[in-house]
C-alpha cells in the first residue's frame, strides 16, 4: 500500500508547539536574576536595580526595548553585540564534544561582551539542550543580563559539510535543499520549516544560518546540494515558505520563532570557474544584469516573509553593471552599492545584515597558495576578505559597516569595532543603528524573558519516531524517477546483487541479498555525483566536491555496471549533490533514479512501492562536460542538449 506522503508531511505542524502570540504573557525563567512583580505581572530584573526598566518590560514593543537597552550600553558592549563568536567545546579540536567549556566561555563573555554564539555541538539531544542552558546561565552574569543567542547551521539536512551544515545527531533527517525544491510544494516546505523551528527552539537554538537560496546556475559549484535549485520561481516560493515556517508567520519573526538568515546575497553560485568562494581560487563570480536579476528572484521571494537576517555572498562579481556602472570589485560584504543600494533601498530590507565567516581576516600565503605539500590545511588560515586583502583589519570592519553590515560572523574579538569608532572611521550613531536591529530580534523571540529549555522534553520531542518516519518519507518522495521499466516496483523476495547499498536495508524491505551475479534477479547500485580532488591544500577545497561532473571509466559505479551479466536488470540511484552527467547509466540501467539525500531504507521504500517518488529535477542534468564548460555560470538551464531538462520527471 502506497503512503499518502503529502498528507502525513503536512501533519508535521501538529508535532510541535506553535509560535506564541505577541499579546500573550510570556513564561518567565531565571537562574541568578531576580523576578520583579509590577502591576501583578512578572518581569526579569535584568539590570539588577530592583526596578522595572523599560527594556525589561515585555509589554513594550521590541523596537522600544532595543532602543532603551542600546542607550544603556558602553561602546565595548555594543561592539560585542555586532559579532557572532564561537561557543568553545569541552574537547580538543577535532574530537567530539559532549558540551561546552564553560570556563572558557565565561572568559570569552567577559573579554568580548558578545551576545551571539555559533554552536557546532553535535551529540545527544538532551546534552545539547543542557549545554545551551549552561551557556545561558553564564550569560546571565552580564551587567545587563543579555541572554545568549545561540546560532546554528542547518541540522535536519541529509548531507553534512563543515561551514554549511552540522551533523544531525538525533535530529530527524530530511532531504537536502534541492530535495525540498524537487517537491515544488510551498505548503509542505512551510510545515517542514515549522518542525525545524520547534526542534531548534526546544534544543535552545534561536537563529538558523539558512535557508541557502543561491540560484544553482553553475553545475560544478560545490554547494548546489543545499540550494533550492535553478528554477528562480520555484526557489522564490520555496524560500518564502521556509522563512514563514521557521519564523512562525508571514509577518516576520514571532515569539518562539527561530530567526532566519537567508543566504548568500547574491550571485555567489555563479562561480566563474565552478569553484567555491570560500577559497582564494574561487573568489570570482560572473553574471550580467539579466542574470543578476534572476539571482535576485529567490531573495525577493524570501523577503516577502520578512526574514530576520541576510548573509551577503563572498564573491567578487565580475561583468555586473548597475545603472551603467561596473560594481566595485570587492566581495559583496564590502559592496555598498549592492548591500545598501540594492538590498536596503531598492528591495526594502530592514533586518540584520550578518557577514559570512572570515571576511575581516588577513589572507596570508597559505590562504592564497594553499598549505605546503604534505601539510594538512588549517581552518585558522582561512580568510575571505576578497578585494580587501590590502586593507588593515580595522579598515575592513569600517568598509563593511559603511557598506551596510550590522554583524560579523566568526569573530571572537570585537575590539576593532571599538577602534574604528575611536579613530573616527565610523560614527557611534551608525553602530547604534546596527545594535538596535540586532537586539530587536532577540526581544521579538522572547529569549529575554525565558532563555532556558527543558532537556528531557527536548529529547522526547526532537528525533521522535514519528518525525524520523516523516523525514524518511520525505527523502523517498523527493526522488526523481528518470527511467523505469516494467520491473518497477520490485517484488518481495527478489534476489538482489548490491553495490553501495546496505544488505540489512534490503532484507528489511523483503528482498534477498546475494553475492553471486548468476543467482541475482536484479542489481541495485547507489552512488553520488562524481568529483575530483583538485585543491587538497585548502581547508574547504579538501572537503568540497570539485571538478568534472562526468563519471570516469574507472569509477566504481561504472566498473560495477560493466561487471554485470548481460540482461540482468539494474536499478541505479545517484545522489545528486551536484548535477551529474548520467550518460553511462542511461543505456544500462533499467530503472534510473535521482535522489537528493536519502537513506538506503528510503530508496527501498521507493523501489518496493511503499512511497511514490514525486520529485521533479531541480536543475538540468547536462549531456557532457563540453556543454558544462560552454554554458554561462550565471544563467539558468542553459547547457546545450541536456540529458534531462530542468523540471523533468517520468510519470510513475
Amino acid at each position: 500500500m502506497k503512503c499518502d506522503f503529502r498528507a502525513v508531511a503536512l501533519a508535521a505542524l501538529a508535532l510541535g508547539g506553535c509560535a506564541g502570540g505577541a499579546d500573550e504573557a510570556p513564561s518567565i525563567e531565571s537562574r541568578s536574576i531576580a523576578v520583579l512583580e509590577a502591576d501583578g505581572i512578572s518581569f526579569r530584573d535584568l539590570d539588577r536595580d530592583g526596578a522595572l526598566t523599560p527594556f525589561e518590560d515585555w509589554r513594550l514593543s521590541p523596537a522600544e526595548r532595543a532602543a532603551d537597552l542600546t542607550a544603556r550600553m558602553t561602546l565595548a558592549e555594543k561592539a560585542g553585540v555586532m559579532v557572532v563568536a564561537t561557543l568553545p567545546g569541552n574537547a580538543p579540536w577535532g574530537e567530539p564534544a559532549t558540551g561546552y567549556d564553560i570556563a572558557a566561555f565565561t572568559e570569552l563573555l567577559e573579554r568580548t561582551h558578545a551576545t551571539h554564539f555559533i554552536s557546532r555541538l553535535s551529540t545527544k539531544t538532551e546534552d545539547v539542550a543542557a549545554a545551551n542552558n549552561a551557556a545561558q546561565e553564564a550569560a546571565e552574569a552580564h551587567r545587563l543580563g543579555i541572554p545568549a543567542v545561540i546560532v546554528t547551521d542547518p541540522r535536519h539536512g541529509f548531507t553534512e559539510l563543515a561551514g554549511a551544515s552540522v551533523a544531525g545527531g538525533e535530529f530527524s533527517q530530511w532531504p537536502n535543499g534541492v530535495g525540498l525544491a524537487a517537491f515544488d510544494d510551498p505548503e509542505f516546505v512551510e510545515s517542514y520549516a515549522a518542525l525545524v523551528r520547534d526542534d531548534l527552539r526546544a534544543a535552545g537554538f534561536a537563529l538558523l544560518l539558512g535557508p541557502q537560496i543561491d540560484l544553482a546556475t553553475e553545475p560544478r559549484w560545490p554547494r548546489n546540494f543545499d540550494t533550492y535549485g535553478e528554477d528562480a520561481e520555484v526557489s522564490a516560493a520555496t524560500a518564502a515558505a521556509f522563512v514563514r515556517g521557521l519564523q512562525g508567520g508571514a509577518d516576520g519573526l514571532q515569539r518562539n520563532g527561530v530567526a532566519s538568515v537567508i543566504k548568500h546575497f547574491a550571485g555567489y553560485s555563479a562561480s566563474s570557474t565552478g569553484f567555491d568562494a570560500h577559497n582564494y581560487y574561487g573568489r570570482h563570480s560572473r553574471l550580467n544584469l539579466e542574470e543578476w536579476e534572476q539571482h535576485l528572484r529567490p531573495f525577493i521571494g524570501a523577503l516577502e516573509a520578512h526574514p530576520a537576517g541576510v548573509m551577503p555572498a563572498y564573491s567578487i562579481l565580475e561583468e555586473l553593471e548597475l545603472d551603467g556602472e561596473p560594481v566595485e570589485q570587492v566581495g559583496v560584504g564590502y559592496n555598498r552599492r549592492i548591500l545598501t543600494g540594492v538590498l536596503r533601498e531598492e528591495l526594502g530590507f530592514d533586518g540584520v545584515l550578518l557577514s559570512d565567516w572570515a571576511i575581516t581576516r588577513d589572507c596570508n600565503r597559505e590562504c592564497v597558495e594553499g598549505a605546503p605539500a604534505g601539510q594538512a590545511p588549517s581552518f585558522a588560515e582561512v580568510s575571505t576578505a576578497w578585494g580587501a586583502e590590502d586593507l588593515s583589519v580595522e579598515e575592513r570592519f569600517a568598509k563593511a559597516i559603511h557598506a551596510g553590515m550590522d554583524q560579523f560572523g566568526g569573530v571572537d574579538d570585537p575590539s576593532p569595532i571599538v577602534r574604528v569608532v575611536e579613530a573616527g572611521l565610523v560614527e557611534e550613531e551608525r553602530i547604534d543603528a546596527s545594535v538596535r536591529r540586532i537586539l530587536e530580534q532577540s526581544f521579538a523571540m522572547g529569549i529575554f524573558e525565558d532563555p532556558y529549555v527543558d532537556p528531557a522534553a527536548a529529547a522526547a520531542q526532537i528525533g521522535s519516531d514519528e518525525k524520523k518516519v516523516r523525514g524518511r518519507e520525505a527523502q523517498a518522495a523527493s526522488m526523481v524517477l528518470l527511467e523505469a521499466d516494467s520491473g518497477f516496483p520490485v517484488e518481495e523476495g527478489t534476489r538482489v546483487l548490491l553495490s553501495g547499498v546496505s544488505e540489512d536495508a534490503a532484507r528489511r524491505a523483503g528482498l534477498i541479498p546475494v553475492n553471486d551475479p548468476a543467482e541475482a534477479q536484479l542489481a541495485i547500485l547507489r552512488t553520488r555525483s562524481p568529483a575530483e580532488m583538485l585543491h587538497p591544500g585548502y581547508a574547504f577545497g579538501a572537503m568540497h566536491q570539485e571538478g568534472s561532473l562526468a563519471f570516469p571509466a574507472d569509477h566504481p559505479a561504472v566498473q560495477f555496471m560493466a561487471s554485470l551479466p548481460e540482461g540482468l536488470p539494474l536499478v541505479a540511484d545517484i545522489q545528486l549533490d551536484r548535477p551529474a552527467i548520467l550518460r553511462p547509466f542511461r543505456p544500462r540501467a533499467t530503472t534510473l533514479i535521482a535522489s537528493f539525500g536519502a537513506s538506503d531504507d528510503a530508496l527501498f521504500d521507493v523501489l518496493t512501492g511503499a512511497v511514490a517518488p514525486r520529485g521533479q529535477l531541480p536543475f538540468e542534468l547536462p549531456s557532457s562536460m563540453a556543454a558544462v564548460e560552454a554554458q554561462r555560470p550565471g544563467a539558468a538551464a542553459d547547457s546545450a542538449d541536456p540529458l534531462y531538462p530542468l523540471g523533468y520527471r517520468r510519470e510513475n
